[in-house]
């Protein structure tokens, strides 16, 4: 999730690209450039850390002379964040200049073609795949140029593009990755989002996918894929500031659960290649995965929660046995490490101190070790044997939404990956379940279109002292994580049992009145869930039911239900923690709490 900042005009580019990528920030980023055309040539300044580090380094932007240029924030995907992987990036005379937000997820063998060519590189990024594919195409007409690079390229970009011999003009280009034009007075700007060009400019135009415009200081023309010019309207942005820096939401938590289907899909689609699970940065061959006879999961909070589920998706698709830790516990309970033991480690910051910790026990005794991380470069990455990332992008809210469900997919291609390696499941089993993968980011999007419905029934439980969710297999693990987010965010006491585990104690806590969520998604545990719901009625429970599309025998126990699209029961998790997420969400804000930081937490543990 970077930040792109352009403009060409009449004024001096560099502080305000410097003061766009500002009002960017907030999107997260560990490393910063820009790149201006200064009447000769172009120059680049680019910087690891904060962008105070650049602001420094270019006196504010008055050592970058020039009145047209290209500024990026990173959030590093590709390569760890240094000065050489940082945005822009040059071909190999420094007559092209990008900067890219999106994965390219065929950039591996766009690079091998360009290296047989004699082309070199330097950073480990995607990104400079693309400047040297202009480079390559390049004959003097950017338009085509880029055009002919679009075709080549697969995955998601969002492009800003300078011409050393077009120093008039500045491309874009956009495709799944966001990107939109402001016309100004003076100049014309390109934005990853609006914030950036706020101060400058309200009217605005949304480029869609695959479409390229060229900027110069007083025109803005837009052109298709097949370079046919397009006739676009404007928008005026009526928002404040802070409301932009949202993208319009009213809070990240609820910007960062509309972003679910873009981050589910982004850790999906590079590791299906024509229907196969391909997970290079696994770094094992199917024969050591047939040799591993033991898996420990470790992480904290809702990575944790993530695990229960993937423990029930390993062992019931790969039949390989699969312990579950809480990091904290793991390395104070001496575990007891066998041959041919992996160990995944899940983190969304790649800091946390207990699970880095838990790492650190693996290692010392001779595991092999997996991070599952979103953050590249942090101590987990480099310190874990491999890393498998999650490409979810920055998280503001302290609540994690979008980084659950993309370390609950990692985990899923995963399982998959292994089940085939060891001969579980055939061909058209594998098709079928990747099938269901691939639909999951739309039918995450159909849930959360559905909002207000949640919002609604949210609205009666403000006042709620205590609320239960129970749930069966892989359910009991939806309810863990749905327990938590509404416990974290609303401060209202909740917990989540197994259902069958009511009877041993947990019932005497269930009065008139009390909110009961039961999620109901293993069509082989109806029957005893919905049991175990007639149990809590019976005692005077108001009781929501989370279940899929078609099991209406749950309406005649539960008070409401919430259905979701019909899935593989493997995969469940990842539609009915949507609108768990979003009940959490609509209780706190209807409190009047601040929901993107709830007091006494922060976004990463750095301490034990």
């Amino acid at each position: 999730m970077c930040g792109i900042v352009g403009y060409i005009g009449i004024d001096q580019a560099a502080p305000i690209l410097l003061d766009g990528l500002e009002k960017l920030e907030y999107r997260g980023y560990d490393s910063a450039g820009i790149a201006v055309y200064n009447g000769t040539g172009i120059q680049m300044v680019k910087a690891t850390g904060r962008l105070k580090v650049l602001y420094n380094l270019t006196q504010g932007g008055a050592s970058l002379p020039g009145t047209a240029g290209i500024g990026h924030t990173r959030w590093a995907t590709h390569g760890e964040p240094t000065d050489v992987n940082a945005h822009p990036h040059f071909n190999k005379d420094s007559s092209i200049a990008v900067v890219h937000n999106g994965i390219i997820e065929n950039y591996m063998k766009l690079k091998k073609k360009l290296e047989a060519h004699g082309y070199e590189f330097l950073s480990q990024t995607d990104t400079e795949v693309i400047v040297q594919m202009l480079d390559y195409y390049y004959d003097g007409n950017p338009l085509e140029t880029i055009t002919k690079v679009m075709h080549r390229m697969e995955g998601s970009y969002a492009l800003g593009i300078m011409f050393q011999d077009h120093p008039g003009e500045i491309y874009a280009v956009r495709k799944d990755s966001p990107l939109i034009v402001g016309q100004g007075t003076g100049g014309n700007f390109i934005a990853s989002d609006v914030p950036a060009i706020l101060k400058y400019t309200r009217e605005v135009y949304y480029i869609e996918n695959e479409e390229i415009v060229r900027l110069t200081d007083s025109s803005l023309t837009f052109y298709n894929i097949d370079e046919e010019e397009l006739e676009k309207a404007p928008v005026m942005i009526e928002w404040d500031m802070n409301a932009a820096e949202k993208g319009g939401y009213a809070h990240f938590m609820l910007k960062e659960m509309h972003e679910q289907p873009k981050a589910v899909a982004d850790t999906l689609n590079p590791r299906l290649r024509d229907g196969e699970i391909v997970i290079e940065e696994l770094g094992m061959s199917d024969d050591e995965i047939r040799q591993i006879q033991k898996i420990y999961i470790v992480a904290c909070g809702s990575a944790y929660h993530t695990g229960v589920t993937a423990k029930y998706v390993f062992e019931g698709l790969a039949r390989i046995p699969v312990e579950v830790d809480l990091a904290s516990e793991f390395r104070y309970r001496n575990p007891i490490f066998g041959e041919n033991t992996l160990v995944i480690v899940v983190s969304q910051s790649g800091e946390t101190a207990d699970s880095l910790a838990a790492l650190r026990e693996a290692k010392a005794n001779g595991v092999r070790v997996l991070g599952i991380v979103n953050v590249v470069g942090s101590s987990i990455a480099r310190e874990a044997d491999n890393v498998m990332y999650t490409w979810a992008g920055p998280e503001i809210a302290v609540a994690t939404t979008k980084a659950y469900s993309t370390q609950l997919t990692a985990q899923y291609l995963l399982a998959l990956k292994f089940a085939q390696a060891r001969g579980l499941l055939n061909a058209e089993e594998i098709a079928c379940m990747v099938s269901d993968l691939k639909r999951l980011p739309e039918q995450i999007s159909l849930l959360l279109s559905h909002k207000e419905n949640v919002q609604k029934f949210a609205n009666r439980y403000l006042a709620a002292e205590h609320v239960f969710f129970i749930g069966r297999g892989i359910d009991y693990a939806i309810s863990l994580e749905g327990s938590l987010k509404l416990k974290e965010i609303s401060y209202i006491h909740s917990e989540a049992y197994a259902a069958g585990e009511l009877k041993h104690g947990t019932i005497s806590l269930i009065e008139d009145g009390r909110l009961v969520v039961a999620v109901l998604t293993q069509p082989s545990l109806y029957r005893k869930t919905i049991s175990n719901i007639v149990e809590v009625k019976s005692r005077g429970a108001f009781v929501m039911a989370v279940t899929n599309v078609g099991n209406t025998e749950v309406e005649k126990v539960a008070d409401y239900v919430i259905y979701i699209p019909e899935t593989n029961p493997y995969f469940a998790n990842s539609l009915a923690v949507i609108p768990l997420q979003l009940f959490g969400y609509y209780v706190s804000i209807g409190k009047g709490l601040d929901v993107d930081k709830p007091r006494n937490l922060a976004k990463s543990v750095t301490v034990e």
